[in-house]
């Protein structure tokens, strides 16, 4: 049987707003006319690409922190606290999408969201070990 399901979830949850924000970079290089590999053009095309980015370089801390903490802790926490990692993410591209300033609020939903992970999964593998280990 599969148990951690919420974080699955979440994963997921997370993949598809990357894959939505894969498909506006796709668009706004269209609609800009820039071909790859540029990565400049008008700044409207690079705050979408530019959101794209940092989503990538988030998910390659967020991803790892949910898991550890599903398996650590609670996959219903890590469900529950990870969901905010998208939720934010969504918030972050909207802001962004319309001007450099308004990005902070989704930003720091997910970041939040992110350290919260990272700190609870830290305390759990440390946890983990010392049962193991001591």
């Amino acid at each position: 049987m599969f148990t951690y399901p919420l974080a699955a979830a979440v994963t997921l949850f997370s993949l598809f707003v990357f894959f939505w924000m894969d498909t506006r970079v796709g668009a706004a290089r269209r609609k800009h006319d820039i071909a790859a590999p540029t990565m400049t053009g008008p700044e409207e095309f690079e705050r979408v690409l530019r959101v794209y980015a940092n989503t990538h370089e988030m998910l390659v801390l967020f991803l790892p922190v949910l898991w550890l903490f599903a398996l650590t802790i609670s996959d219903f926490w890590a469900g529950v606290i990870g969901v905010f990692f998208p939720i934010g993410r969504i918030l972050f591209a909207l802001g962004y999408y319309k001007a450099k300033d308004k990005r902070g609020r989704g930003f720091t939903l997910g970041f939040l969201a992110t350290i919260i992970l990272l700190i609870g999964s830290t305390l759990g593998v440390v946890h983990a070990a010392y049962a193991i280990y001591s």
